[in-house]
């Protein structure tokens, strides 16, 4: 242990004292590689005689508080159906400990995706955009149809990614403000009805994170947009095919592309935001 970090197989336990009264509570989170709750999470302490100090169930937001009869040395057992069991040493102190967020991996979550060709499955896969109204309150929106290949090469760097988004498919919830997305003054789908994306340099950025570098042909205007991508795991699907999971997010400046519509509504104060925030949770399927 040290400076309150313990680590292990895709594993991370942050632990600070926490003061109280009666019995030593030990509290904390599980998570996922994907920052999502593990579910269903049992969390068991155990003595260094190898009797149980106390043991529970994490909720559904993933916390979990234990009850232990004894301070001291311990092992901290955390443990979900489907998931690699971690094991810690952890000293509890009298007044207890929060151990922070415990993060477990899945078999398969290597850090490094399965070389290979994937197909983006649009059924499980999201492209969301969010962008400011009148500096008080987000519009969020989502594309529809889209499609797109990723290929997966050894190593990482030299990986690509192609994707296709019909830009008439654009959703936000408002028919009226949709239409006006369409139009001229936005996507003018008219004119470009398909919205690209082609990759052209993968840099690492971190264990299962990469910036993509790539190219946006959007609304008729090409410009360089990075991506920053996030691995979250691979897995079999019921049909005997194999997923990838990814997320990424990229922000955008709508008057790069000549989306500059907008209605001022007093100095300095416009409509609609300028920046826009893109996100992406992509799941794939390998190829045959």
């Amino acid at each position: 242990m040290s400076d309150g970090l313990l680590t292990g197989n895709d594993a991370r336990i942050e632990a600070a004292p926490v003061g109280g009264n009666g019995r030593p509570r030990v509290s904390g989170a599980v998570l996922g590689r994907d920052g999502w709750p593990v579910e269903p999470a049992t969390v068991t302490v155990v003595g260094p005689a190898g009797d149980q100090l106390g043991r529970t169930a994490a909720g559904g937001d993933g916390r979990f508080e234990v009850l232990v009869s004894a301070a001291g040395p311990a092992t901290l057992i955390v443990a979900a159906p489907g998931a690699l069991p971690v094991a810690r040493a952890v000293t509890i102190p009298s007044g207890g400990v929060a151990l922070g967020i415990v993060t477990l991996g899945r078999p398969g979550d290597s850090g490094t995706p399965r070389p290979g060709r994937w197909t983006i499955d649009p059924a499980h896969s999201t492209i969301a955009v969010t962008a400011r109204h009148l500096a008080l309150s987000k519009v969020h929106g989502r594309f529809r149809s889209f499609s797109g290949e990723l290929v997966v090469a050894d190593p990482p760097e030299r990986s690509g990614v192609e994707a296709r988004i019909d830009a008439a498919s654009i959703d936000t919830g408002n028919a009226q403000r949709d239409g006006h997305l369409r139009s001229a003054d936005f996507l003018d789908v008219g004119r470009c009805p398909e919205i690209r994306y082609t990759s052209t340099v993968v840099e690492p950025a971190g264990p299962g994170r990469w910036t993509v570098h790539g190219r946006l042909d959007l609304a008729g205007t090409v410009r360089d947009v990075p991506l920053e991508l996030r691995y979250i795991g691979t897995r079999p699907d019921p049909w005997g095919g194999v997923r990838v999971g990814f997320t990424a997010t990229s922000r955008l400046n709508r008057e790069d592309f000549r989306m500059n519509w907008n209605q001022a509504v007093e100095l300095g104060l416009s409509l609609v935001g300028t920046h826009l925030l893109v996100e992406l949770d992509i799941q794939a399927v390998l190829d045959a």
